[in-house]
């Protein structure tokens, strides 16, 4: 069995660019303990501790569009609604290791996994 690391999420608003180009897709590693801990040592999260979330997701997202280096100044200005969706999103891969949800059909009571999507996907 290989450990899956690193997945695909879909922004529902998506990150737009000093250019003004739209960003939907990225990508999202796994979080190791050097990722929890190492950003509370910073004077940002210090002085703020809702910083934290964006600390993490500069080091754990690896990709948003065709962007390859991700910072916090990216994070900081995703709209309300993606930070949201982030969150729940890392919080699914860190603790089930996977992006899919466990849902079962109610007609059939057929257990499986589903992806959440945004809305309009």
């Amino acid at each position: 069995m290989v450990l899956q690391t690193e997945f695909e999420f879909t922004l529902p608003k998506g990150y737009i660019d000093k250019e003004g180009n739209l960003h939907k897709k990225g990508v999202m590693r796994l979080a190791t303990a050097a990722d929890e801990i190492l950003p509370l040592k910073e004077s940002r999260v210090q002085s703020n501790p809702a910083y934290l979330t964006v600390i993490l997701f500069s080091r754990v997202i690896t990709k948003i569009g065709n962007l390859n280096s991700i910072n916090s100044e990216m994070i900081e200005n995703l709209f309300a609604g993606d930070l949201s969706y982030l969150q729940e999103f890392y919080r699914r891969i860190n603790e089930n290791g996977t992006g899919k949800i466990k849902t079962t059909c109610p007609k059939c009571e057929h257990n499986f996994e589903v992806e959440v999507l945004p809305e309009g996907e």
